[in-house]
């Protein structure tokens, strides 16, 4: 594999601004990827679903991360769906373009990313197996030397990062930012004290609004949201209370609309996706199903989230 040249720390910087523009004026969009009823990719309905995401004016997009199913795609589905998002999103937005699995195949998506335009990549966890800190910071550094597209990581699963792992992977010129699915807020705040100036903060906790005034006490106010994803009318709504420290609001929000959402979506593993594919299409979106591993969600709880919907819209005075 060619070595490949990095981003360089001024190209780096200039992304960081836009995407910390963006941050500060909504939340961040995590598209669906939409199929045929018989599972093929379908990227006209993918592009008419994009439309109504970017209409809504979120801080960025990030194309085939997890809610948009990056683990089932293959690189020629994955060119596609990125280059429909950058083409739509025509500049105005930054698109982060979901990439992993070992650092020689995130660098084969990563490539075809910034071929499509992609503003910068996310690195999703690595493939199955546990790995020591000199193992995740080589992962990030290998990747980094291999591409021009600034890099965000994402801990989850078996990658955690320690504050010392953290100031090694901040100096590597192209990675900009963390994003957090642990909610583990003690090695968070011990996180972000290590990092330097300009480096930047995600949560990215599973409904994330659930956690988002915790996570912003220790200096990440910045969030993904799932529900942006089928009501961004909703997503919207928290976002401004939060922003605007309305907590009667966001109690309100959380009470009749997150929280049971969160119940609902453990009950069956995989939820955290097919359930917001679901919602999308109870909102007339033609996203079709999600692919196996994944599973549809049976009528019984479709028709939950069919009411929870409902009182979700109806929370912001919006309309089906």
């Amino acid at each position: 594999m060619d070595a490949g040249t990095g981003t360089t720390a001024a190209e780096a910087a200039v992304t960081v601004a836009r995407l910390r523009e963006g941050m500060d004026r909504g939340v961040l969009s995590f598209p669906l990827t939409a199929f045929t009823d018989g599972g093929e990719l379908d990227i006209d309905r993918y592009r008419a679903y994009l439309e109504t995401q970017l209409a809504a004016a979120p801080g960025a997009v990030f194309p085939a991360c997890g809610t948009g199913e990056f683990f089932s795609l293959d690189e020629d589905e994955y060119r596609s769906v990125v280059t429909a998002t950058v083409e739509a999103a025509g500049g105005r937005t930054p698109v982060v373009a979901g990439i992993g699995y070992g650092w020689a195949q995130a660098v084969r998506f990563a490539r075809i990313a910034e071929e499509a335009g992609a503003d910068a990549a996310l690195v999703l966890p690595h493939y199955l197996v546990e790995a020591p800190q000199d193992g995740l910071v080589a992962q990030l550094e290998h990747i980094a030397a291999r591409t021009r597209l600034p890099l965000i990581a994402y801990q989850r699963g078996q990658v955690a990062y320690t504050a010392a792992s953290l100031r090694r992977i901040a100096e590597l010129p192209g990675v900009i930012g963390l994003k957090d699915g642990h909610s583990d807020l003690d090695r968070l705040q011990r996180l972000t004290l290590a990092a330097p100036d300009g480096f930047l903060f995600f949560n990215g906790a599973s409904t994330a609004e659930i956690q988002a005034r915790a996570y912003a006490t220790v200096g990440v106010p910045a969030y993904s949201s799932a529900v942006h994803a089928f009501a961004p009318e909703i997503a919207a709504a928290f976002f401004t209370a939060l922003r605007t420290g309305d907590h009667a609001r966001l109690d309100a929000l959380l009470r009749g609309f997150y929280v049971p959402l969160v119940e609902l979506r453990d009950r069956v593993p995989g939820y955290a996706v097919s359930l917001v594919k679901a919602a999308a299409r109870l909102r007339g979106h033609p996203v079709g199903p999600v692919r196996a591993p994944l599973t549809d969600p049976g009528p019984d709880d479709l028709a939950d989230l069919d009411t929870l919907l409902t009182a979700g819209l109806d929370l912001v005075g919006a309309t089906r």
